[in-house]
C-alpha cells in the first residue's frame, strides 16, 4: 500500500484514461508511473517512488511533455525514478581486497 501525497491527488483525474506502470525495486522501493492525454491531447506525466511499507519519497507531475508519446514519457520517468533512488540510497560499496596473508592461510598467525 503506497502512501499517495497531495501532489498525486491533485493531478489524479478518473474521466482520463491513463497508463500505469509498477516496479518494486530489490531494496523494496515502488516506483509508479502514470502517463495519460490531456484533454488537449498533450502527454502528462505522475511519478511517484514510495519507500518500504508505502512510506513517500518522491512525486512528481509532469503536466506538459508536448511532442512526447506515453511510452516514450513513461520510459524517461523510470529512468528518472532509478537515477533518483541510486542518488537517496546508493549501494553498499563492495569491500576491497583483504591484505595479505588473508585469514586461514597456512601463513597467517
Amino acid at each position: 500500500m503506497r502512501n499517495r501525497g497531495k501532489i498525486y491527488w491533485e493531478w489524479a483525474n478518473s474521466a482520463l484514461h491513463s497508463r500505469n506502470y509498477d516496479e518494486r525495486l530489490p531494496c523494496g522501493t515502488l516506483i509508479n508511473i502514470q502517463a495519460r492525454l490531456s484533454l488537449e491531447n498533450v502527454t502528462q506525466l505522475f511519478l511517484g517512488i514510495y519507500g518500504k511499507k508505502g512510506v513517500l519519497l518522491l512525486e512528481e507531475v509532469h503536466p506538459d511533455c508536448r511532442g512526447q508519446k506515453l511510452s516514450a514519457a513513461m520510459a524517461w520517468a523510470l529512468e528518472r525514478a532509478h537515477d533518483w533512488v541510486a542518488k537517496a540510497f546508493p549501494a553498499p560499496k563492495a569491500p576491497g581486497p583483504e591484505p595479505l596473508p588473508r585469514r586461514g592461510s597456512r601463513l597467517h598467525g
